[in-house]
């Protein structure tokens, strides 16, 4: 089982920006709405800590932050025609400076152009609970 996980750590950090050898790659996040319902956003994981930890750059009172303190329960999916990534877990919303910073890449400029202090960036930090991996052709389940 050690090596599936290694295996989808190693997918998910190529896939996220602060520690990959990040392409473009979009990842999918899905929190429930309002009603309960599951809702899918693809964004860029800005970094990751294996499979445990994933961090986001989210807008403060975007529907992702929203829905986030409003039910924590989330996952988070990493796929492409080779592998797929599914992390079932909980997400939390990070507002301290320190955090933002430590979060903040290149690129987010474009949705706060203040940087790292603009007050309408937050940190949604995802933590995994239970994972699906599908890798070298095999499906691999386990709980972290």
């Amino acid at each position: 089982m050690s090596k599936a996980i290694e295996k989808a750590a190693a997918i998910v950090a190529a896939q996220t920006v602060k520690n990959g050898t990040f392409a473009g790659e979009f990842c999918s996040l899905v929190l429930l709405d309002h009603e309960g319902y599951p809702t899918a956003s693809v964004l860029t994981a800005a970094k990751s800590d294996g499979i445990k930890h994933l961090w986001f750059g989210v807008i403060t009172d975007g529907n992702k932050a929203k829905r986030a303190k409003a039910n924590p329960k989330a996952a988070v999916h990493f796929g492409t025609d080779s592998h797929s990534v599914t992390l079932v877990g909980t997400a939390e919303i990070l507002t301290d400076e320190a955090t933002k910073k430590a979060i903040w890449y290149d690129g987010l400029e474009a949705h706060f152009p203040e940087g790292a202090t603009d007050p309408n960036y937050v940190v949604l930090k995802f933590t995994t609970k239970r994972f699906n991996a599908f890798v070298d052709w095999q499906d691999n389940e386990g709980v972290i």
